[in-house]
């Protein structure tokens, strides 16, 4: 196993910007204003020799009992739990606060190994900055900037002196499938995230907008390995106000691209929007493989489900390929069927399909519907390969193919999803006319044509008489 190092503080001391720097990312968002963090956020550390994972937390303010603070706050102890090795980021440039004094009580009641790391100390002698830090009762202080990169190297060096060389074990965490949960804000998520899990691993909380990050969680289920992914909630551009939303917008963008399957929340108390058909749209044009889930079923009476379908049948008529699940993310109702969904779309985005299935396939199709003429001429469809992946990209030969409407074209995916039950991922046919090899070539005019002819006869007339 790769040891952990967690890294704690108060907020705003830059401990998401030393996890960008551990992790040689921009996973976290960074920006100064307090409190940006609020999900655990873990990434795979990439400096030094040894291998180890690093955990992102949110400001710890552990005397507040309520409200979205105390919730980060229990995100923040649940990642102490799960620590090798605790990096506690102080403020050298503000010097120790009243509430550095509360977390480091906090921390030593853990019995966990603590790094003190005084942080924002560029420019300062370091004897000078660190030596106030001592009264905190933690031992020598690691002096650093997470900014600058300044001492980064000896912050790893010393964390990680204690443990072994694990094995790495990345390579296989690259093949689990990503599975990004999208929505917009409040439709349970998160929610939906910790019931999947079985434990409050991201925070759930009644308030639009608590999802500020990506947060990427590996986890196990039934000897399957998989990798979820929390997104913030996407609003309406017009409803975008603040910049660290914008933030979370565009990582959310990034996500969806970045994943195999996405799973898509609706809300069921609220009746289908154009932003809900605007995120399924993007989703589409990305590729992705994808899951709707319509969250909240539990609260709605007979009728109110009936117009839920109707509604999701004339707006999002374009996700027919995707499978529905009616669920209670909170409850745990309607999810025994989610994971095999999620496996069933990902097997169809990465299916291998061999060229001469494809071939009779689409022989078989024009066979039973030929192609419309396009001018003078029809389109001759004559073989197909597959080009690509997550999305299942087919590409069709032949000649005149400029031609084909769009209208066969969904003619042939639907052919192919139903010839190879493609369920749950978009599928992309793409036609290639073949080349000619005498296009651009002058013609031979009548007079040359002539010339040659009579060539060839005066040849043949001085070989037969000498």
């Amino acid at each position: 196993m790769k040891p952990t190092l967690v890294l704690v503080g108060r907020p705003n001391v830059g401990k998401s910007t030393l996890f960008n720097r551990l992790t040689r990312s921009r996973d976290a968002i960074v920006a100064d204003i307090p409190g940006l963090t609020r999900d655990r956020h873990y990434g795979h550390g990439r400096i030094g020799d040894k291998p180890h994972l690093v955990v992102d937390t949110g400001g710890f303010e552990p005397v507040i009992k309520e409200g979205i603070l105390h919730a980060m706050a229990k995100q923040t102890l649940q990642a102490v739990d799960e620590a090798d090795m605790v990096l506690f980021i102080v403020d050298g440039r503000q010097g120790v606060a009243a509430q550095d004094k509360i977390i480091a009580d906090q921390l030593r009641k853990t019995g966990h190994k603590i790094l003190l790391v005084v942080n924002k100390t560029e420019g300062m002698a370091t004897a000078v900055v660190t030596a106030e830090f001592y009264e905190l009762g933690l031992g020598e202080p690691c002096s650093v900037s997470a900014i600058h990169g300044d001492n980064i190297n000896d912050l790893v060096e010393v964390s990680l002196a204690d443990f072994p060389e694990p094995e790495d074990e990345e390579g296989d965490k690259e093949k689990n499938p990503k599975i990004a949960i999208v929505g917009r804000p409040n439709v349970g998520k998160s929610t939906l995230i910790n019931t999947m899990l079985g434990e409050e691993r991201v925070i759930a909380f009644d308030q639009p907008g608590t999802t500020r990050d990506s947060i990427y969680i590996d986890f196990e289920s039934h000897g399957k390995r998989y990798t979820l992914i929390d997104t913030a909630g996407l609003r309406r551009r017009g409803k975008v106000n603040e910049t660290i939303e914008k933030f979370s917008v565009v990582k959310t963008l990034q996500t969806v691209e970045d994943a195999n399957v996405v799973v898509l929340v609706l809300d069921a108390t609220n009746e289908i929007s154009d932003q809900d058909a605007h995120i399924a749209g993007f989703i589409l044009e990305t590729g992705r493989a994808l899951v709707v889930v319509v969250n909240k079923w539990d609260d709605l009476d007979e009728y109110q489900r009936e117009t839920i379908k109707r509604e999701f049948t004339r707006k999002l008529a374009f996700l027919s390929f995707a499978k529905l699940h009616y669920i209670s993310a909170l409850r745990g109702s309607g999810m025994k069927n989610l994971l095999p969904s999620i496996d069933a779309a990902y097997a169809a985005a990465m299916v291998n399909l061999p060229t001469p299935k494809l071939t009779r396939a689409l022989l078989a199709a024009v066979e039973k519907h030929p192609p419309p003429r396009g001018g003078m001429s029809r389109p001759k469809l004559r073989y197909a390969h597959q080009g690509g992946s997550n999305p299942p990209l087919i590409v069709v030969h032949g000649t005149m193919l400029n031609h084909v409407s769009p209208t066969y074209r969904r003619y042939l995916e639907n052919t192919f999803r139903e010839t190879f039950k493609l369920e749950g991922t978009p599928l992309r046919v793409d036609f290639k006319t073949g080349h000619n090899p005498y296009a651009g070539k002058k013609a031979a005019t009548p007079t040359k044509v002539e010339e040659r002819q009579a060539h060839g006869r005066r040849r043949r007339n001085r070989k037969k008489y000498g």
